[in-house]
């Protein structure tokens, strides 16, 4: 490249502390359908991704190249441009007649958004909350975050008093209804997840109708009252008491749980690899085989689909 890497996030931001711990994978379906109410993302998922054919599979392994952005220290810049090149074909014209391409950089910006916004979810909801000056902090981070993907900074807000104004503007300007997010929404029948065949698939079908239920319900008290208002969905003072209280077992439990083991492998690889017991240069930690996408599409530049 003709100019210096940018700098990437440390063990030292609160990013590493939240956005890479399993708590995440509670907020999955609040992320995904955040990022297809956008109208150019949910077009993109609509008439490109695969994702609703294997759910399981490619929601956990895109963990590890999206972590790694994060995580990955002196090659959290590389990681960052191989998760930029996946988007390069996402382009079409939805149906309403609007053009859109997946790197368009107030597209990438909400999904990147998002993301951020997350670690701030995962650290109030489910790790015991966070005060104001964290969430600046977290703000600032994302921003470094960002540089990561070389792209243009102009949809970035300047602070964190902008950004509020951002996010609160697409959620009650900008953002849809629309197909893309109801999918992700309907939970109904989800497939059984790859790390648990010896799950009886008789025993699966009642514990995934509970599961979606309370899933679509813990998603619901995350979301901004625009967004409750625009999906029709109903949220009680009673539901929020219930929801904190969820919160706050969540946290009780994950606090018996050493460091490491609360952290996604990409995330875990970073924290050793900071603590000297790896050597930097030691191999990527990837995805296990049974998250890869079908071998009819594993050469397609769209796909994380490494040789593991």
């Amino acid at each position: 490249m003709s100019r210096e890497s940018p700098e990437p996030l440390g063990p030292d931001s609160l990013t590493w502390k939240y956005f890479g711990d399993w708590r995440g994978l509670l907020i999955a379906l609040w992320a995904g359908s955040m990022q297809n109410m956008h109208p150019g993302l949910g077009a993109g998922v609509e008439q490109h991704s695969r994702f609703f054919e294997e759910r399981w599979q490619r929601l956990f392994r895109s963990l590890y190249p999206i972590g790694g952005v994060v995580y990955d220290g002196p090659r959290a810049h590389a990681t960052a441009l191989q998760v930029r090149g996946y988007h390069d074909r996402i382009k079409g014209v939805d149906a309403r007649g609007r053009r859109y391409h997946a790197l368009d950089p107030d597209t990438y910006y909400w999904a990147h958004s998002t993301f951020f916004v997350s670690t701030i979810l995962i650290a109030d909801h489910f790790m015991g909350g966070i005060g104001e000056a964290e969430k600046r902090r977290l703000f600032d981070e994302h921003v470094t975050w960002w540089r990561m993907y070389d792209l243009t900074m102009r949809p970035v807000p300047e602070s964190w008093e902008d950004f509020q104004r951002y996010w609160k503007h697409m959620c009650a300007d900008v953002l849809e209804d629309n197909k893309a997010t109801r999918d992700v929404l309907d939970l109904g029948g989800i497939a059984k997840p790859p790390f648990l065949p010896w799950l009886p698939d008789a025993l699966w079908r009642p514990v995934s109708a509970l599961i979606a239920k309370n899933f679509v319900w813990l998603t619901t008290g995350l979301y901004d009252r625009e967004i409750r208002d625009l999906l029709g969905l109903r949220w009680t003072g009673r539901d929020a008491r219930r929801h904190r209280r969820v919160g706050q077992l969540i946290n009780a439990v994950f606090k018996l749980v050493p460091h490491d083991r609360r952290y996604h492998p990409r995330a875990r690889a970073g924290w050793r690899r900071e603590r000297g017991e790896v050597a930097p240069d030691a191999a990527l930690v990837e995805t296990p085989p049974r998250n890869l996408p079908p071998l009819s599409e594993r050469g397609k530049p769209e796909h994380y689909a490494p040789n593991v």
